[in-house]
């Protein structure tokens, strides 16, 4: 049950009656594929209803997504139809609800995922937002959907992360990255981080990771082994594939869990059946977007030990920098370049 954000719980009998929805609003679509500032278009568009079990948000904040750059390129998971409006995660106040919607109100502050978001309104399931954490900004809580609990679902679902164990993140200054490491600390895991530059290994480090590689100046396969005493990553967290997917099965430990969390190297590994018999360890895929389908009792947990996190301070999404409605493209075209650090956040209304 999404519970209301104390900050503004006082204030929703009042803006409940007062709440005002225009009828058009300005939102991004991509109306041809390819890069992102030549995909998207920045058009005036209706606002959206919100149906039965659904509610419409006043997007405050947007974070970009790599998933956000491959729906521009066409080469997501998920195709839709031209012109679509990009963005799969927000924070924002909810503006109206649909029939049958009891659990959220107007004037809820909350987060949520859902493609088609990077416009200055958006209607989701009631079931797909939760209330944001107070303890944090607009421009922080707007990436805690789907980076954290992909990370949350990652790490204590699918790879069952345990105390003091050796765990092993690439692109650790990257926006679920990040989100791994925090968790690993939290959950009392040694964390190793590799990283895509020395300007990016302080980040790792701030974060709470113990050991922090450098991409391509390290050698990450020596450094691990030699990190763990030779006994290898318990866990390890891949959201990159290629070449970071082949270094982890030589540096794994006996019994490990290799995160298949995504392919943002763009080179999708070939899984080494062999390899993975003799030495003794599991390749584990993990697609958090399936589990609100299919296993949404699962969700509460995840939403609740972050809210906690989040209020305890041992969670604080790093934001790279923060850019206007109007520049939305940028933000993904800086996404796109690796250069970043934590997450880059549209902020589409103040």
């Amino acid at each position: 049950m999404l519970q209301p954000d104390a900050t503004v719980d006082a204030d929703v009998a009042a803006t409940e009656a007062d709440v005002a929805v225009p009828e058009s609003m300005r939102a991004w679509r991509v109306t041809r594929l390819g890069e992102p500032a030549d995909a998207l278009s920045l058009d005036t568009v209706p606002v959206p209803e919100p149906g039965a079990g659904e509610v419409l948000v006043k997007v405050a904040a947007v974070p970009a997504n790599f998933p956000d750059v491959l729906l521009c390129r066409g080469e997501y998971q998920v195709k839709p139809e031209l012109p679509f409006v990009p963005g799969i995660e927000l924070v924002g106040t909810v503006a109206a609800v649909g029939a049958g919607v009891s659990q959220v109100a107007v004037g809820h502050r909350v987060v949520g995922s859902k493609i088609g978001v990077l416009s200055e309104y958006a209607a989701l399931p009631a079931a797909d937002v939760w209330a944001a954490p107070s303890s944090l900004s607009d421009a922080e809580a707007a990436g805690l959907t789907v980076a954290y609990q992909t990370a949350w679902f990652g790490l204590h679902r699918r790879a069952a992360l345990q105390p003091g164990e050796w765990l092993l993140v690439h692109a650790a200054a990257g926006g679920v990255g990040l989100a791994a490491v925090q968790l690993g600390v939290a959950a009392g895991a040694r964390v190793i981080g590799v990283v895509g530059s020395e300007a990016k290994a302080a980040v790792a480090r701030d974060a709470g990771a113990e050991v922090v590689l450098v991409r391509d100046v390290d050698d990450v396969v020596a450094g691990v082994k030699a990190a763990t005493g030779g006994h290898g990553a318990d866990v390890v967290f891949d959201p990159v594939g290629g070449a970071a997917f082949e270094a982890s099965t030589k540096c794994i430990a006996f019994e490990g869990r290799l995160l298949v969390v995504g392919f943002a190297g763009g080179t999708i590994p070939s899984v080494p059946a062999g390899h993975v018999l003799v030495k003794n360890y599991s390749v584990v895929g993990l697609h958090w977007g399936l589990y609100p389908a299919v296993r949404p009792d699962l969700i509460e947990q995840a939403r609740t030990a972050l809210t906690r996190l989040a209020d305890s301070g041992a969670l604080r999404p790093v934001v790279d920098h923060v850019v206007p409605f109007d520049r939305a493209p940028e933000a993904l075209t800086a996404l796109a370049s690796g250069a970043t650090v934590g997450r880059v956040v549209i902020e589409v209304t103040s």
